[in-house]
This record gives C-alpha cells, sequence and structure tokens, in this order.
C-alpha cells in the first residue's frame, strides 16, 4: 500500500482503537455515580471494570489466532458490531448485574479492536516504519484517555450517566464505515491453520476463577479459608491443564515456541506492568479525585489530564525516533523508569497531598505507558513472520490486558479491604457502628456531612497504598526490559528467513 493509502486505512483503524479506548475509560469519573445510582458496592465498582478487561483479555489470543485464518477486516468488523450491541445493553442497564454482563459483552469488541488493530498494520507497514505509525496509535490512546474521563465527567452532571454507554455508538459506526471504504488487504485464506477451541477454554476458566478469588478474598471470605483453597486450586488446576494443552497443540492459540524465546517472554512481562499502570492508574485516580477529595466528575477528568498529555507527547515522539534509528530497547528502558518512579510518587498520596505532586507523578505515569506500550509490541512482532503475527500480537495483548486486569482486580480488593477498615476505626471513633456492606458502599449522599468527611478520608489515604503495589509491579517490568536486548527493526513486511536461521546465522557469524 502507498502511503496515502496506508494513511486512509490507518484513520479508520484509529477510530476503532479510540472508540474503545474511549468506552474503557469513559465510566472512570462517572463510576462512583453509576454506582451509587444502581446501589452497588466498592467490588461491584471493581467488576464494572474488571468484568470488560477480563473477557478483553480472554477473548485477544483468540482473535489473533483467527487472523490467521479468517479475513481480518472481516474480524475487525465482527467485533464492532459485538461493542455496539453490548454499549446499547450496557446504556439500558436496570442493575449492576446487568451491567457488569453487558459490560463483559463489550470487552469482547474491545479484544478484537486491540489485537486486529496492531495485526492489520503488521500486515500494512514494515517494523522499521511501524514506530512512527505506533506513535500516532499511542497518541491516539492516549486522547481517548484523556476525552474518556472528561466526557463521563461532563455527561454525568449535565446529562444522565447512561450516556456514557451511548456516546461510542455513533463513533464506531462510523469507524465501520471508515473501514470498509479505506482499508483493501489481501487475504490469503490458509487451510492448514486450526483454533485451539480446548486451550482457549481452559485460560479463560482458569484466569476467570483467579479473578473471583482476588475480588473477594478478605471481604467475603478470609485469606486463609477453604474458600481461598478450593478457588486458588481450582485456577491453578485449569491454569496447568491450559499450558499442557498449549504445548501440544498443533497450532495453540497462546504460542508457546514464540513466547518461551527470551524476547518475546522479556517483552510479555513488561507489558504486563504496563497494562497494570494504563488501567489501574486511570480507574482509581478517577476515584481518588471524586470520592477522596470532593471534586466533581467534571473536575476529576481535567485532573487526569497530566498523565494523559506525558502519554501523548512521549508516544509520537519515541515513535518518530524509533522509525530513524531503528532501535526500541532505550526507549522501553527509560518508560519503565518513569513509570516505576511516578507510581512510587503516587505511593506517598493521602487525602490532602498538593494537586501539583500528583500531577508530576502522573506526568510521568503517562510518559512512562507511551514510550513502552506500542514498541513492546514492535519489539515481538519484529522477530515473528507474518503467518504467525495474529497469534504473536493477540499473545502480547492478551498478558498486557491479563496485567491489566489481575492489577485492578488486586488494587480493587486492597483498596476496598483499606476503606472498610478505615471507615468503621472512624465510625467507631464518633460512637458510629458500621456494617460490613455499609463499609464499601459508594453512596456518599446517603451519608450526614460529618460522616462524608471520615469516608473521604478513608478512600483518599487508601489510595497511596494501592500504589505502593503498583510500584512493585513497575519494578518487575523494569527489570524485565533491562535484560532485553531486540534486534534492530527490519525494513521488510515479512521476514527473509525463519528466526532460527536468522539465530544461527548470527552464532556463525559471532563465532568466526
Amino acid at each position: 500500500m502507498s502511503h496515502k493509502e496506508i494513511l486512509r486505512a490507518l484513520s479508520g483503524l484509529l477510530i476503532v482503537m479510540s472508540v474503545t479506548m474511549m468506552s474503557a475509560t469513559i465510566v472512570s469519573v462517572a463510576l462512583p455515580q453509576i454506582i451509587g445510582a444502581l446501589k452497588g458496592t466498592q467490588s461491584q465498582y471493581t467488576w464494572v471494570v474488571t468484568a470488560m478487561m477480563l473477557t478483553s483479555t480472554i477473548s485477544t489470543p483468540l482473535w489473533g489466532r483467527l487472523a490467521d485464518l479468517f479475513s481480518k477486516k472481516l474480524l475487525l468488523q465482527v467485533g464492532i458490531v459485538i461493542f455496539l450491541l453490548a454499549s446499547l445493553g450496557a446504556g439500558f442497564s436496570q442493575s449492576t448485574e446487568q451491567l457488569i454482563a453487558w459490560r463483559a459483552v463489550q470487552g469482547l469488541g474491545m479484544g478484537a479492536a486491540q489485537v486486529l488493530v496492531q495485526v492489520v498494520i503488521a500486515a500494512m507497514i514494515s517494523p522499521k516504519e511501524r514506530g512512527r505509525y505506533n506513535g500516532y496509535l499511542g497518541a491516539v490512546m492516549g486522547l481517548s484517555t484523556v476525552a474518556g474521563p472528561l466526557l463521563g465527567g461532563v455527561i454525568t452532571e449535565v446529562m444522565d450517566w447512561r450516556w456514557c454507554f451511548f456516546l461510542p455508538v455513533p463513533f464506531a459506526v462510523f469507524a465501520a464505515f471508515m473501514l470498509q471504504k479505506t482499508l483493501h488487504l489481501e487475504h490469503v485464506r490458509r487451510d492448514d491453520v486450526k483454533i485451539d477451541y480446548a486451550g482457549a477454554t481452559l485460560i479463560a476458566a482458569g484466569v476467570s476463577v483467579l479473578l473471583v478469588w482476588i475480588t473477594f478474598v478478605g471481604d467475603s471470605f478470609a485469606w486463609v479459608s477453604w474458600q481461598t483453597g478450593a478457588m486458588v486450586g481450582v485456577s491453578a488446576l485449569l491454569l496447568a491443564l491450559s499450558v499442557w494443552v498449549e504445548t501440544r497443540a498443533a497450532q495453540p492459540v497462546v504460542p508457546v515456541h514464540i513466547i518461551k524465546q527470551r524476547i518475546p517472554a522479556l517483552a510479555i512481562i513488561g507489558s504486563a506492568a504496563v497494562g497494570m499502570a494504563m488501567f489501574g492508574g486511570v480507574v482509581f485516580l478517577g476515584q481518588y479525585f471524586q470520592i477522596g477529595r470532593g471534586y466533581s466528575p467534571t473536575q476529576a477528568g481535567l485532573l487526569t489530564i497530566p498523565m494523559m498529555l506525558g502519554m501523548m507527547v512521549s508516544s509520537t515522539i519515541s515513535g518518530r525516533i524509533i522509525s530513524r534509528t531503528g532501535k526500541v530497547r532505550p526507549h522501553v528502558i527509560l518508560a519503565l523508569i518513569m513509570l516505576t518512579a511516578g507510581f512510587a510518587l503516587l505511593s506517598a498520596i493521602d487525602h490532602q497531598t498538593s494537586l501539583l505532586f500528583i500531577g508530576f507523578a502522573m506526568v510521568l505515569v503517562g510518559a512512562g505507558v507511551g514510550m513502552s506500550m506500542q514498541n513492546l509490541v514492535l519489539v515481538v512482532q519484529n522477530g515473528v513472520s507474518m503467518k504467525d503475527m495474529g497469534a504473536a500480537s493477540g499473545a502480547v495483548a492478551f498478558f498486557r490486558s491479563l496485567g491489566g486486569t489481575i492489577g485492578v482486580s488486586v488494587l480493587g480488593a486492597v483498596l476496598a479491604s483499606e476503606v472498610a477498615s478505615s471507615i468503621k476505626k472512624g465510625f467507631a471513633k464518633v460512637g458510629v457502628q458500621v456494617s460490613d456492606s455499609q463499609g464499601g458502599s459508594l453512596d456518599l449522599a446517603s451519608i450526614p456531612e460529618p460522616l462524608r468527611e471520615i469516608v473521604r478520608a478513608a478512600y483518599g489515604d487508601g489510595t497511596g497504598h494501592i500504589f505502593l503495589v503498583s510500584t512493585g509491579i513497575a519494578v518487575a517490568g523494569l527489570i524485565a526490559v533491562l535484560f532485553l536486548k531486540p534486534k534492530n527493526l527490519r525494513d521488510t513486511i515479512d521476514l527473509h528467513e525463519p528466526p532460527a536461521a536468522e539465530e544461527k546465522k548470527e552464532k556463525e557469524l559471532s563465532a568466526s
């Protein structure tokens, strides 16, 4: 495709990614009002986000493998239709259970967009040139993340929270129209590709049980209890079976022969840390500004702008530099350093911390995400041939989403426990008894003003604790990328020869 054709097709792809990313973050600022209106709890608050991320996570490797078999364009359009229907269903939800269910379906469409946009771009552009275009993609994702909380805040205050789900619908329709008109890829059907449904089912079941346990442990039952033993044991068994199946499948959903290699494995660890940063930061900072600091939804959205600006600027600049130099490693190392520093600063916040301090920390987190998220995908794509591009891209997206999903679930569980404990202690000091369910309530309107300040302080102080956990995860990602030594980006769409042959040739040259 010519540069002009690429830009035309890229416009539709960017809209798809923008709409799905916006849907993930548009509720972040509005969630306290949504859960309050539907009489939900802190655990349900987390699951409105986690349900979408869970289905997005478990579906990405399957979408990636399907892209190696069927038309990439058609699959992306199917994903958009699923997203559209689920958005309408979420908007008409009458309870938190209905909302969580529709968000889970919505995640299937988001999973399709996450991996298929990457696969389509890989089919059009060589890895070296892809750095620049991935910079555009990262900037659009940052802009969408900015627009999401802002729109969610304005909609909640001016209109009705249900429009948070209705608003993405026309944009998704327009994106589907743009793709139909501008995206023209030659599809070569591969009859030798098979879908490993057994492996996909085991992975989905194992991850789901693990996340359910993370959500309820410490609240509904103790960490050391028969429920913990049963759920962790079942999850471990299912995941172990999935590994056994994947290592024996001719064409696994998660390509073991790729991810067990040193470079993809390290890139995946880094991606998991970045995924946790991306989603955890947006979800819980929006809640911190509203409940912990007392700002309106619109103000909370505006206060998250520093993180998104850091993401947009760093993604665009690093993408252009990478396209000129063909080197990725310095960018991802600097990115994880900034991400770790940003989370370390956020771990020190409470309900009275200066907004300038928080803004600076958010800039570091945003810059770290922007410089690493797409570039870590690029590292993996650079080492695989086109016949494995869908599966490889799906694997990276899977582990990045898994990191984000587990991150949100773990952080949500930690925050719920911290908040419930702090509220009970604060209320006890003024002679008010509170039940376990009331301790996790987000309906501040039903709480008298003197007690409301105790709740705000509990959320404000508890947020710092969850970002201390984030700092530890970011450190793990930093250690991984320090050992990452990828090759310079190639300037061809496909590999000239298999990776194994290239590695053998490199060993022979180094030996001579």
